[in-house]
């Protein structure tokens, strides 16, 4: 609802910037384009999304995401404790940790979903555990390897050499991921919710 008001905002402000500067017709011309531009992307993205979310499934389906839960369980406990009774839920995580490992954020939000819903049901009615707030914080800062939705953008616009930067985002991703699951599990203690 917030980001509709927001919308409307931005399209507001921007049509009386263009009616007082005399940029109407710019304006005009400026929304098929870039409405068509919007669905291009959409369209080009969409079959980047579908495979890897295919693979995704077939991985779970074939027991690798089960493996890829025992292997990563070490990390999984010291970060999540309640993966050590929970097995679906360390299933979960898992995929949704290597989903986004793959910067697969769509393929990786099903499982983070269905991780915070296990969660919620040890949790006080209402209240957000802190294990369910590292997770969040590690969704939205996930530490990417392979980042598969930003190289097929820069693809579909054109990029020769898609895959450059990945120096960049291995570098930012794994310092926003560790400074935000570090002051989340400071603010849990300050807080001492677990």
């Amino acid at each position: 609802m917030i980001m509709s008001w927001i919308f409307c905002i931005f399209t507001g402000v921007s049509c009386i910037c263009a009616a007082v500067t005399g940029n109407g017709s710019a304006l005009a011309a400026a929304v098929p384009e870039g409405a068509q531009a919007g669905i291009t992307l959409a369209v080009s993205l969409a079959g980047s999304l579908c495979l890897w979310t295919g693979i995704g499934k077939l991985l779970e389906h074939t027991g690798v995401t089960a493996a890829l839960s025992r292997l990563t369980a070490p990390l999984l406990h010291r970060i999540f404790p309640g993966t050590g009774a929970d097995p679906v839920l360390a299933e979960k995580l898992s995929g949704n940790i290597c989903a986004n490992f793959l910067g697969l954020g769509n393929a990786a939000t099903p499982m983070g979903i269905q991780a915070v819903k296990r969660m919620a049901e040890k949790a006080a009615p209402g209240c957000a555990s802190d294990e369910m707030c590292r997770l969040i914080v590690l969704n939205t800062a996930s530490i990417q390897l392979i980042p598969v939705t930003v190289a097929a953008v820069r693809a579909s616009l054109g990029c020769a050499t898609p895959f450059d930067l990945l120096p960049a985002v291995w570098l930012t991703s794994l310092f926003s991921a560790g400074l935000g699951v570090a002051a989340a599990f400071f603010l849990g203690k300050v807080w001492g919710h677990d």
